[in-house]
């Protein structure tokens, strides 16, 4: 339709905003760099908002709902600023390595690959070294989602600390890149810094990619 949205997580003093005062907006311009106009609160009690338009059109906003702890939840959108139906919750903390520093599942991020949907996302709190990347599948963007066993896909080891809360973009040849952050050191804070390295699947359909920090590496 030729906008621009932008979705973001703001603290709030509104009661609804929840005891965290997090709620996630929405804005929008006609161009990238703005001016951005608000348009409506989507959610609260939520942050970390993520737009999915399948290859039908059907859109889908994926966030987390803090409402009794970090768990993702997918809305089916009638247009980008207008939900449709309910939020129904996918993905929450099970696995030990999501709940290693606190139990959190957060950060979506979805991907579809040869019909298969991809929801990616990052476990235990973000400002410990033991962050991390995981995914789940599912044949409908609304699941129900099967985590990899292989989870997480990202993780500390070697220089590599608290890697996480990524997305990915396609570079010009259109092979695949994770854009995420890691840590300065293995404190408990949010010192981190912006990193990028490849990301791939398989010809079984699995993610694969190879967290760096420190040596020469290829770019887009």
């Amino acid at each position: 339709d030729g906008k621009f949205y932008l979705y973001y997580t703001d603290s709030s003093t509104n009661s609804a905003a929840g005891p965290m005062h997090k709620q996630i907006g929405v804005a929008v311009a006609d161009r990238p760099v703005g001016p951005f106009k608000d348009r409506s609160v989507l959610a609260a009690e939520a942050i970390d908002a993520h737009l999915f338009a399948d290859d039908n059109g059907a859109l889908y906003l994926y966030y987390v709902d803090l409402a009794g702890g970090f768990k993702i939840v997918a809305q089916p959108m009638a247009d980008p600023l207008t939900k449709k139906g309910e939020a129904q919750v996918v993905i929450r903390p099970t696995e030990e390595w999501e709940k290693r520093s606190g139990e959190v599942t957060e950060g979506p991020f979805m991907i579809g690959h040869k019909g298969v949907y991809y929801l990616m996302y990052s476990g235990t709190g973000a400002d410990s070294p033991d962050y991390g990347i995981g995914y789940a599948t599912a044949k409908s963007p609304l699941g129900p989602f099967t985590k990899y066993p292989g989870n997480p896909i990202a993780h500390r080891g070697g220089e590599v600390l608290g890697p996480g809360h990524h997305c990915v973009i396609e570079g010009p040849d259109r092979r695949l890149w994770l854009v995420y952050h890691q840590k300065w050191d293995s404190d408990r804070s949010f010192r981190r810094f912006l990193a990028i390295d490849r990301m791939w699947f398989d010809e079984e359909g699995v993610i694969h990619t190879r967290v760096t920090r420190g040596t020469d590496e290829e770019a887009p």
